[in-house]
């Protein structure tokens, strides 16, 4: 079962993880990315989220496909929020069912891990002084004038 999608608004953890959930699956994974204001973040207080959707969808779907295919009997659900997302909230859920522990876990992090390269994403984080910048997806600054000339 492959079920990837961005969606606008909260992100639903119990629904992703009713999807991958079956009998010969004993053990679920999860992961949630949330929006935060460590100590080398600065006074974030929302991320601006966008996407390439369609682009999003059909690297969504190979990455899970890629998983279930090397992990064989896992099901995975993952979903991206766009949009305004305030700090606390969810900006990417996963859920992994798999027939045993291991699979679960390995099958989860490969999917943040592909999905933090691969998927084209735009962050653009507003402080608390009302500044913005735009973030890559390891962290780095990109230039004010954002994350090239790329059209959302």
């Amino acid at each position: 079962m492959t079920v990837a999608h961005a969606v606008r608004g909260p992100l639903d953890l119990g629904q992703l993880v009713a999807q991958v959930s079956a009998p010969d699956r004993g053990a679920t994974a999860s992961f949630l990315g949330t929006v935060r204001a460590g100590p080398d973040d600065g006074p974030v207080v929302r991320i601006e989220y966008t996407a390439y959707e369609e682009m999003l969808d059909e690297e969504f779907d190979r990455i899970t496909a890629e998983a279930e295919a090397r992990w064989p009997g896992a099901a995975v659900a993952a979903q991206h929020r766009l949009g305004s997302v305030p700090l606390g909230d969810a900006s990417i859920a996963i859920a992994v069912g798999a027939p045993h522990r291991a699979a679960a876990l390995d099958a989860c992090r490969y999917v943040i891990e592909q999905a933090k390269h691969c998927l084209p994403v735009w962050k653009r984080e507003i402080l608390a002084d009302g500044a913005t910048r735009w973030r890559d997806n390891d962290g780095g600054q990109v230039p004010a004038e954002g994350p090239g000339t790329v059209e959302p």
